[in-house]
């Protein structure tokens, strides 16, 4: 579960949205995730990698409630033929949404995901793309989650990096988990050249 050198061709940053990284509802280590996804993004759009900014539209009422302060993307979108935002309904990103279309166009064929919740949005994201049989890397720094409120006669509170934890592990022995998001490198899409 440890990422190869090899360079990545996409970055989706999923759900960084303002409902879950400001507030009394942010992430816990929230300020350490925005400067690790901002450098992700950073070092993917300087080498040329596909940058897909995922913004989840949440039901009425709930902080990512479609046009409320809350649903706006945290980090800036640069929009251009190698960065682009998209919405979706639900929580994995390929549902009902361009995403698979987006990466297939650009001839992608391995991605690094970040972003919110880990155990929500995140893993069903990176389980799709393990599923379609792309190269996934899951930097263990560059994705957060919320604590896990206590049930009573079922579990005491669990701490938000150990829900981070979980999520990675479950999803299997084909996840690469690198612990440092620096560690990840990106080179451009073989569709690149045909922009």
């Amino acid at each position: 579960m440890t990422s190869r050198a090899i360079p990545l061709e996409a970055l989706l940053v999923v759900d960084i949205q303002s409902d879950s990284v400001t507030g009394a509802r942010a992430v816990p280590g929230v300020a350490r995730l925005l400067e690790t996804t901002a450098d992700l993004i950073a070092r993917a759009r300087k080498s040329g990698a596909l940058v897909v900014h995922i913004q989840n539209d949440g039901r009425p009422g709930a902080g990512d409630e479609p046009h409320t302060p809350g649903w706006e993307l945290h980090h800036p979108v640069e929009e251009g033929p190698w960065e682009v935002a998209i919405r979706k309904p639900v929580d994995d990103s390929f549902e009902r949404t361009p995403l698979g279309g987006l990466l297939a166009d650009a001839g992608v064929r391995s991605v690094a995901v970040c972003g919110l919740m880990s155990e929500m949005c995140v893993q069903a994201t990176a389980r799709t793309a393990l599923a379609r049989g792309y190269r996934v890397v899951l930097p263990h720094d560059a994705h957060a989650t919320q604590d896990i409120p206590a049930a009573p006669g079922i579990s005491d509170r669990v701490p938000a990096a150990t829900v981070s934890r979980v999520a990675e592990w479950a999803l299997g022995s084909d996840l690469e988990v690198p612990a440092h998001a620096a560690d990840v490198t990106f080179t451009a899409p073989p569709g690149a050249a045909t922009v």
